[in-house]
């Protein structure tokens, strides 16, 4: 499998590129910066210099000939204000939809978050307000879509090693995860195709990776 992946120099990203290579499919990350590339050649990636607040639909289409799936993983990230959670959370992810449907790549799996597509509660932080706001127009908008879609939230990211045990369903009670399973999970949707057109959330919790997936398959 030839997977592109927006965001590629994120450490989800890195993580999914590592897998991907380490079970010989071929992981293409999308990055702004080139001095990133060298970061994911180490776990077997190749880079592809492309900023996806910029680039036409035309530009990214061009990156995407032969690519059986995407994955859309880029995020602001920490210390941007609300308009980046608008031009990368929302319009990125539409951006590579738009190039998806031009280049006939119909699997797209999309890293949301827990809390997307619904109103913030009040007194919620104005900028993580605008990042979930954001994610949950960014939904919608893959939804609306043709394509085969899966959209995946995590709850709250760590950095604690994996354990390969997660709950992952439609709905489930906000929890943390680590980003080690994030990326495991993406990799089984990515060969799980009957997972098309489903937003499932994801926590730790006592089921084996394989058998989440297989359970809401």
């Amino acid at each position: 499998m030839r997977v592109v992946i927006a965001g590629g120099h994120g450490q989800i990203a890195l993580r999914l590129e590592r897998l991907l290579t380490l079970q010989g499919d071929e992981a293409i990350g999308l990055v702004r910066n080139p001095d990133h590339a060298a970061d994911l050649a180490d776990v077997g990636a190749t880079a592809v210099v492309l900023d996806l607040e910029y680039a036409t639909a035309a530009d990214l289409a061009s990156e995407l000939h032969s690519v059986d799936a995407v994955v859309f993983a880029a995020g602001a990230g920490p210390g941007s204000g609300a308009e980046r959670k608008d031009t990368v959370d929302r319009a990125a992810a539409a951006l590579l939809a738009d190039a998806a449907e031009r280049a006939r790549v119909r699997r797209y799996i999309m890293i949301s978050s827990m809390g997307a597509g619904a109103e913030p509660p009040a007194g919620t932080d104005d900028v993580f307000a605008a990042y979930l706001r954001a994610k949950g127009a960014s939904e919608e908008d893959l939804r609306a879509r043709t394509l085969d879609w899966t959209i995946l939230r995590p709850g709250r990211l760590t950095n604690d090693p994996g354990t390969g045990l997660v709950r992952l369903d439609p709905s489930v009670e906000r929890g943390a995860v680590p980003r080690d399973d994030v990326a495991s999970v993406v990799l089984g949707l990515l060969h799980e195709p009957r997972t098309a057109g489903s937003t499932l959330e994801l926590v730790s919790g006592d089921t084996p990776i394989v058998e989440a997936i297989a359970s809401v398959a």
